[in-house]
């Protein structure tokens, strides 16, 4: 339905809708909503807009559900060619992804800064606005890895996503996510644990500690320092890279804490790692089983920047039976 209509003027409409004849498993629906019929389009307002502006803050928005599976991870409807054409109007623009997953980014260069919000819910606007104006310092960290491709996405076939005939395949084995890019070295837009900070961080004095290796436990500790000129948080995480013989992905995350920090402060981070982190799923005795030999533990910001690395010998003076205590198939 097209028409005029003016503020303050009701306008009256009538909708029929039937599902009949459509199948229940492609989930219909129904939207409804308006287009501003002014002469120019929302992309030129906002680039009139943009150019008269110390700043512009482009909200992005993807829609997901339950319902149905997302066909490509670009951000949908024009939205691209938007912030394309702001960046280009005003070199200081800042784009806020309202997403639920990875985006790409075929404009990444051209803005100055991005923010993932994911979905926040009501209090969104309040959230936002005190990230942008410096009134908390952000710390989130990506719990899943940002793609430069829809190509070099793990599941890049058809037959892995979207699927083919409402069929699935889940080919990437133990490579899933980040462990997928790790294994075949491939740099992702942003990896996975990636997250920026109005502060820096230094990582130090990594220490292993196996005073307890009889009891199946090992403790990690490491002293985080704010080297910028404000308060922060940090998210240290902790990978474990398995011996070859055991065939896992070139690392893992076995554990992350978050801390908050004065400029100048240093605090010591620990973690403690039990026979389970260093056990795998054994598909012969169907229970997880910990393999001997040389593991390197490192800590670092994100799965691809590894500040520090330290290695483990377990042995069979390890107490692994820990690691058999938990069988999901039983």
């Amino acid at each position: 339905m097209y028409g005029d209509c003016h503020s303050g003027t009701p306008l009256s409409f009538e909708l029929d809708y039937t599902t009949h004849g459509v199948a229940p498993s492609s989930h219909p629906m129904l939207s409804l909503g308006w287009v501003d019929g002014t002469r120019s389009s929302f992309i030129e307002r906002a680039v009139a807009t943009a150019k008269h502006s110390d700043v512009t803050v482009v909200y992005a928005n993807d829609f997901e559900t339950e319902n149905f599976d997302r066909t490509s991870l670009l951000l949908p409807g024009d939205q691209n060619e938007l912030i394309q054409a702001v960046a280009k109007a005003n070199p200081n623009t800042v784009v806020v992804l309202n997403t639920g997953g990875p985006v790409l980014m075929p404009w990444l260069g051209e803005v100055k800064s991005v923010v993932e919000a994911w979905y926040p819910g009501q209090d969104d606007g309040n959230a936002i606005a005190a990230i942008l104006f410096g009134d908390v310092d952000p710390s989130g960290h990506l719990p899943v890895t940002f793609p430069q491709s829809s190509e070099q996405m793990p599941t890049s076939t058809k037959e892995q996503y979207p699927g083919v005939d409402n069929q699935v395949s889940y080919s990437e084995g133990l490579d899933v996510g980040y462990r997928w890019y790790d294994s075949r070295n491939v740099k992702p837009l942003f990896p996975f644990g990636y997250g920026l900070s109005y502060t820096t961080f230094k990582y130090s004095n990594l220490k292993i500690n196996t005073s307890k290796f009889s009891l199946g436990q090992v403790f990690v500790t490491v002293d985080v320092t704010n080297t910028g000129k404000r308060v922060g948080a940090a998210v240290p995480q902790l990978y474990i890279g398995d011996p070859q013989d055991a065939s896992e992905p070139p690392r893992q995350l076995k554990g992350y804490e978050k801390i908050l920090l004065n400029p100048g402060e240093t605090k010591a981070v620990s973690f403690q790692l039990n026979a389970r982190a260093f056990s795998i799923w054994n598909v012969k005795s169907n229970n997880w089983t910990v393999v001997y030999g040389t593991y390197t533990l490192m800590i670092g910001s994100s799965s691809e920047n590894i500040a520090l690395a330290g290695k483990v010998g377990i042995t069979s003076g390890f107490k692994s039976n820990a690691a058999l205590e938990w069988n999901p198939l039983n």
